[in-house]
């Protein structure tokens, strides 16, 4: 072969691989979510198309993806096309055909709730399978769509809510700081908009789960829900109830929930304390009960086992009752706090 005809061969070949590191980079872009007819999100890696994208055991290629807040979600310019496909693109096996179809869940909450909610009963199993979805982006953007999910229909979701729960628990307490941020305001999307009387009996069972970071996340949203009742909520709940749950978690092994149970100690004392003086003021001109009878000590000594009734009492007494200053009367309505 003479050297000319070498030359052209080797440029032919240089030309050609340049054109195919082209294409495999090309494979790599995905289409954006979409926000409406508006471009939401930024281009992102697709990893299954990028197979010598360095992994290291984890996630490969984590997208640079923009998350859309509820307050820049736009209305749907074809509603009743989006409905046809949602069920269908919430189980896609593209996954950014899944979050776009999540975004647009979270559009039809905000925008036009009397037709989603039609479809309530088949989406939240899809949301949930979002939720546990090992990549990240869906994993947010279902979180997300709890959260709008959660506002927009407040007690109406509840009877849905119990596989919603565990997994929020679970999100709320694992390692990745953005998913962890998105499963709490999830979180205080719920205890802010649904009812503590029917969320309560919800979150309960899972204060005994055997996973201990479901146990601490459940009783941070327990102990900071009880305050939003009212004092009937309160009464009709049972104190009795609430003050053995109060000593059952001051053992937990975590200190999260050691600590929710101290703080749920100390509104239930002041509760007590403020309608034992109601019910004294009340009956100024009959004979006053017996100051053991009506005096928290004897409630704690009368509900629980000895040493329970200690434990209560002694975080009682030796915390600063000014640390919740208002106590159940005046508690907020909305935004409860859950903490990584």
């Amino acid at each position: 072969m003479s050297a000319s005809a070498l030359k052209d061969l080797n440029i032919s070949q240089s030309v050609d691989l340049e054109k195919g590191k082209d294409n495999s980079v090309k494979s790599c872009i995905r289409k954006p979510v979409l926000n409406g007819s508006k471009c939401a999100s930024k281009e992102e890696n697709a990893p299954s198309a990028c197979p010598d994208a360095g992994t290291n055991g984890n996630e490969a290629g984590n997208a640079d993806v923009e998350y859309i807040d509820s307050e820049n979600l736009v209305d749907l310019p074809d509603v009743d096309a989006t409905l046809s496909t949602l069920v269908k693109r919430l189980d896609s096996k593209d996954w950014v055909m899944t979050c776009e179809a999540l975004n647009n869940v979270r559009q039809l909450a905000i925008y036009h709730k009397e037709r989603l909610q039609e479809l309530l009963e088949p989406l939240v199993p899809l949301i949930v399978k979002s939720v546990k979805n090992p990549r990240s982006a869906v994993c947010k953007t279902a979180l997300m769509t709890c959260s709008d999910i959660f506002k927009a229909y407040g007690d109406l979701i509840v009877d849905s809510i119990d596989p919603l729960l565990v997994q929020l628990f679970l999100k709320a307490s694992q390692d990745k700081r953005f998913v962890c941020e998105a499963a709490e305001a999830a979180l205080i999307s719920m205890t802010s908009w649904i009812s503590p009387s029917v969320l309560l009996p919800r979150m309960q069972p899972y204060l005994k789960n055997r996973n201990p970071r479901i146990r601490a996340k459940a009783s941070v949203c327990f102990s900071k829900s009880v305050p939003r009742l009212d004092v009937e909520g309160i009464k009709e709940y049972g104190m009795d109830k609430l003050i053995q749950i109060a000593a059952t978690q001051l053992s937990d092994q975590l200190p999260e929930s050691r600590e929710a149970a101290r703080n749920l100690a100390l509104e239930l004392q002041i509760f007590y304390e403020k309608s034992q003086a109601s019910t004294s003021g009340k009956n100024e001109g009959e004979p006053s009960a017996s100051p053991d009878a009506e005096s928290w000590e004897a409630f704690c000594q009368s509900k629980l086992s000895a040493l329970s009734a200690h434990a209560i009492l002694r975080v009682t007494s030796a915390t600063p009752k000014e640390s919740v200053a208002a106590g159940v009367t005046s508690a907020p309505k909305e935004g409860v706090a859950v903490g990584c």
